[in-house]
């Protein structure tokens, strides 16, 4: 059985390696037909599709769990057409304002820069709050305009009125009110 496990992950990681773009040697942009480049590039402007990307399509997001846009985010100017060819020399002969230049035509955002907090969280909690006092302040209006006032029956007087009637009426004298009280001494049993 462990033999069979460990026969099965050897062969799915060399079937993950051989189909992969750097074992096999071909890793250029994806080849587009007539009418994918008729479809895509009025959509995309003059910008590069330089590979596959999170869905297929050639469009960008920045996704750290997917490093890969499709499309480069700047589009093709003359200065980083320039900052191109010279990257396909030697890298230390660039600057590291050319190497961030670079950087910039092809990703929008640093790692640190996408995962860097947004603040979102503040007009989150505002619209929460907002939304429960309006919710307190309708329930307040409901209160006052719309629901009738409570019975008089509800009050602590009227329940004590009721139970001192039950009393002088003898309500129940086997296992109500009226065994409970005491009427010779005139309060409740012990």
């Amino acid at each position: 059985m462990a033999f069979q496990l460990s026969r099965h992950a050897i062969t799915i990681s060399r079937r993950a390696l051989s189909t992969s773009l750097v074992k096999s040697q071909s890793a250029k942009a994806p080849a587009l037909n007539q009418e994918q480049v008729d479809s895509y590039y009025p959509k995309i402007g003059n910008r590069d599709i330089v590979g596959f990307g999170f869905n297929g399509n050639p469009n960008y997001q920045d996704r750290p769990e997917f490093p890969a846009p499709a499309v480069r985010w700047a589009p093709n100017t003359e200065e980083i057409q320039a900052l191109r060819q010279k990257e396909a020399g030697d890298w230390s002969k660039l600057s590291m304002e050319e190497k961030k230049a670079l950087y910039r035509a092809s990703f929008r955002h640093t790692y640190a820069e996408m995962k860097a907090p947004t603040g979102e969280w503040k007009s989150i909690l505002a619209g929460t709050l907002l939304g429960c006092a309006v919710a307190g302040w309708f329930m307040v209006w409901l209160k006052a305009y719309v629901y009738p006032s409570l019975p008089v029956s509800i009050t602590d007087e009227w329940k004590e009125d009721m139970l001192e009637k039950a009393i002088k009426q003898q309500q129940n004298p086997v296992e109500g009110v009226a065994s409970k009280w005491d009427y010779e001494s005139n309060r409740w049993k012990n």
